[in-house]
């Protein structure tokens, strides 16, 4: 089992940024994706991005390309989602999940085998 914490959810104003973290209790396996959900009430959970934990492959959902980057740092078993020029629309709890057999299908929730409690992020117009 892996346990993933995250924090760094807060309340911006239209055009701010915010810096998620999460932290796995565990070191994902070599194989393994990170990624980043999202989901507004009332709406399905949304792919945000994933990134390889080990090499640098990285990949966004459209709505947030050029705006969010994915990050990790392996030695502190972390990952993290920076998020510039946010928009009222990006408001919606955050979700870290970990996928540890690499699956080619990244934006689907189903692939991920944990997942974190979510932090909420507020963006105001």
């Amino acid at each position: 089992q892996v346990q993933l914490v995250e924090s760094g959810g807060g309340w911006v104003q239209a055009g701010g940024s915010l810096r998620l973290s999460c932290v796995a209790s565990r070191r994902p396996s070599r194989d393994a994706n990170m990624g980043w959900f999202r989901q507004a009430p009332g709406k399905e959970r949304e792919w945000v991005a994933t990134i390889r934990w080990i090499g640098t492959h990285t990949h966004y959902a459209d709505s947030v390309k050029g705006r969010f980057a994915i990050s990790r740092d392996t030695a502190k078993n972390t990952v993290y989602l920076q998020m510039n020029d946010l928009r009222p629309e990006d408001t919606a709890v955050y979700y870290c999940a970990l996928d540890q057999v690499r699956s080619v299908t990244y934006w689907d929730p189903t692939a991920y085998d944990y997942w974190g409690q979510g932090t909420q992020v507020t963006v105001s117009s």
